[in-house]
């Protein structure tokens, strides 16, 4: 790429920056590893720059899950610190994580970027209704002393986190909730289980996107290495200061804003697929 072609990018190169300080801080606050927020401004970032937008939804989506592994690593760690990480959890879910989110991985390549979206906002929006009025505890509580509900939870965590582009814990926070996990505790190892999604959800991407045609400069399969490294380590470096922030909310509080953001967001996402 020539120098001209890099100047080009700099308005790109600026917004990936903001989008790693906030993503940063939003992992560390909700344990979702930031996704909810990379996904949606990637996307729309490379849909300004003219990239075809069934492209830009799964560059978006596979980048995230890249970004991920460096802020999920930072996150976890600082929640580790507090003792927030359930490390028995983490043995019973991620064989199961990595199987289902490497699935996803595998099969976004047959999904068209409208139907990424769909399934990104739809989710969103469950969640957040879930948060609100927590239903799925009363339904899966009387099943948390299964270790076969645990593992199909987590494949279906792990294969839906990885159309979606996140780290996980939009899914994993309430399950483990409904588990019978404090809020600090679950936000903590949806943190951990994140880095497994993002580490087996960006192989995935990168075997269903290699040799794609359209695809923006720097790219290995559907994920953009500019985006990974920028937004990545900017993330990485303001994960703790939302960790932080997470032990100085009431649990009631985090519960509320965790369910506002992805109502926001889910909204957001249905609407550009309708809109187009």
């Amino acid at each position: 790429m020539s120098p001209g072609e890099l100047l080009a990018y700099w308005p790109f190169v600026l917004g990936l920056l903001v989008t790693g300080a906030v993503s940063g801080v939003m992992a560390g606050l909700l344990g979702i590893g930031g996704g909810a927020i990379i996904v949606p401004v990637l996307a729309f970032m490379l849909g300004l720059m003219g990239f075809d937008s069934d492209v830009v939804q799964h560059v978006a989506v596979a980048s995230s899950l890249a970004i991920i592994i460096p802020t999920g690593i930072m996150s976890a760690r600082a929640h580790h610190a507090r003792g927030a990480v359930d490390f028995a959890a983490l043995r019973a879910w991620v064989p199961f994580i990595v199987i289902g989110t490497l699935v996803g991985g595998l099969m976004a390549a047959w999904f068209s970027g409208d139907a990424l979206r769909i399934v990104f906002g739809v989710m969103a929006l469950f969640i957040a209704l879930n948060i609100v009025l927590p239903f799925q505890r009363q339904l899966m509580a009387p099943l948390a002393g299964y270790a076969w509900a645990h593992r199909i939870s987590a494949l279906v965590v792990g294969y839906v986190s990885a159309l979606m582009g996140v780290g996980g814990g939009s899914l994993s926070v309430p399950t483990l909730v409904a588990f019978g996990q404090t809020m600090h505790k679950a936000v903590g190892t949806a943190a951990a289980i994140g880095v497994a999604i993002a580490l087996s959800g960006t192989l995935g991407f990168i075997i269903s996107g290699w040799g794609r045609e359209g695809l923006p400069p720097l790219s290995l399969g559907f994920v953009n290495l500019l985006a990974v490294v920028l937004v990545g380590v900017i993330a990485a470096v303001m994960a703790p200061v939302g960790a932080r922030l997470a032990h100085a909310l009431e649990q009631q509080t985090l519960k509320y804003v965790f369910a506002a953001f992805l109502a926001l967001v889910g909204l957001n996402m249905i609407w550009r697929a309708i809109t187009g």
